[in-house]
């Protein structure tokens, strides 16, 4: 049975250093919970991280 390829994942803002759970195909834009900067843009398919990835949560 194939697992699904999408995943949670801990990413942390590079402007104000907030960590933040997203989703690694979010179909919006996310954006930092703190500062408002970008974290993640929809790209067809996966998300476009801006952040720094730290963590995959399986």
């Amino acid at each position: 049975m194939k697992k699904p390829d999408s995943k949670f994942i801990k990413v942390r803002c590079k402007d104000c250093e907030n960590e933040q759970v997203l989703f690694n195909k979010a179909s919006t834009t996310v954006s930092c919970h703190i500062c408002g900067s970008k974290l993640a843009m929809p790209c067809g398919g996966k998300a476009k991280i801006k952040g720094e990835i730290l963590e995959v949560i399986e």
